[in-house]
């Protein structure tokens, strides 16, 4: 297999990008896993939060699996916007480049993401999801580089960790605040016109500070900073991030509104125990989450010269271009599915069992890999098109 040249750094090598670029790419393969879901599991729906003592384990776990999605794609957006600047540019330069992408994604999110997910121009339904977090992300982190390291820390820490006090604060649909507050924090409907109403699925405040703290631990990833070190933090910071999250859900308190149970038996009570908020995602859904993240970067750190590794940093290294082609993918078997056997998922097509759905999964990501693997090889090559870099 010829290999896939990477994103370089101006002051780092290759290496300390690819695990990088590997860890987007297993949440960009768990994304499709839970995509697969949403298109062919319809009959067995989910709600959120989960219902424990309603669905199997396996369905829960898969679900459980898929939230380090969103986390791990904003905290890396952080990273990698300060390793754009530590490539040579200026603060200045750094702003308006995520003004521009963080811009570029609110379009992409209203436009072809929308269309890929709803089927229908013009459209009822237009669903604020990870695109438009992502991109109203970026448009903060574009005047929060402007701080000092300590100040976006404070500021990343403190929508991270406080932002679950505001979670009794809701406006009604008369107030000039309602639509700007939904937008911010309440997960909520927006009426725009007479057929055609908004949902905020990713109410977007807390996702500022983790692109922000994103940010922040960009430094990590200096050319001067031993291999070790780095791993060392990461690791560090992803113990301590798993230990809050186990000592603050046990005490059942601040930062997750839904309470833990005992249940029938230790999986069920694991599930409880498991089970966070994500829309929008509550402090123990955060530190659960990143905490993670830390620990699958620190460890692709180690590994990141195996030929695995390689290959899930060819998906991560083109994370667009692979999201789009999923889901118009997705969107053209379901679609396909519905002209051929009507509305009938669930008794001619769709699938019964979680298995099945990995497989499928599993399946995409093959069939997928050689038009991901050509785009990724296009973009390295292909330095003078700059559009590809929003890709």
């Amino acid at each position: 297999m010829m290999p896939i040249p990477l994103a370089r750094s101006a002051s780092g090598p290759t290496r300390r990008l690819l695990s990088i670029d590997a860890l987007r790419g297993l949440v960009i393969l768990i994304m499709l896993l839970d995509h697969v879901r949403d298109m062919f599991f319809l009959h067995v729906p989910v709600g959120d939060p989960m219902d424990v003592a309603a669905i199997s384990p396996a369905l829960f776990f898969s679900r459980t699996l898929a939230h380090l999605c969103a986390p791990v794609f904003i905290g890396l957006a952080g990273v990698s916007a300060w390793l754009y600047g530590n490539a040579g540019h200026d603060r200045r330069a750094v702003s308006g480049f995520l003004f521009r992408r963080g811009l570029f994604l609110v379009v992409l999110e209203l436009t072809l993401v929308g269309y890929a997910w709803t089927w229908r121009l013009p459209p009822q339904v237009i669903y604020l999801q990870v695109i438009w977090a992502i991109g109203l992300s970026m448009l903060a982190l574009a005047a929060l580089v402007w701080l000092p390291r300590a100040a976006l820390v404070a500021v990343g820490v403190a929508l991270v960790a406080g932002h679950n006090l505001l979670s009794p604060l809701h406006f009604p649909v008369d107030s000039a605040w309602h639509v700007p507050w939904a937008i911010l924090h309440d997960r909520t409907w927006i009426e725009v016109a007479d057929g055609l109403r908004v949902r905020t699925s990713y109410p977007v405040l807390p996702w500022i500070g983790v692109i922000a703290l994103g940010y922040a631990a960009g430094p990590w990833f200096a050319t001067g900073v031993p291999a070790r070190v780095r791993q060392l933090r990461l690791a560090g910071w992803g113990v301590a991030m798993l230990a809050g999250f186990a000592g603050l859900r046990a005490l059942n308190g601040y930062g997750q509104e839904q309470k833990w149970m005992p249940g029938a038996d230790a999986l069920h009570t694991a599930m409880s125990f498991l089970n966070v908020t994500k829309y929008p995602p509550s402090l123990l859904f955060l530190l659960l989450t990143l905490g993670t993240g830390c620990l699958l970067l620190a460890w692709l750190e180690r590994v990141q010269g195996g030929r695995a590794a390689r290959c899930l940093a060819v998906f991560g290294a083109v994370p667009m271009f692979f999201y789009l082609l999923h889901l118009y993918v997705l969107q053209g078997l379901y679609q396909f599915c519905v002209y051929r056997w009507g509305l009938n998922q669930g008794r001619v097509f769709g699938f019964d069992h979680v298995w099945q759905l990995w497989l499928v999964a599993a399946v995409l990501a093959l069939v997928l890999w050689p038009a991901v693997r050509w785009f990724a090889a296009l973009k390295a090559a292909r330095r003078d098109w700059r559009w590809l870099k929003y890709f």
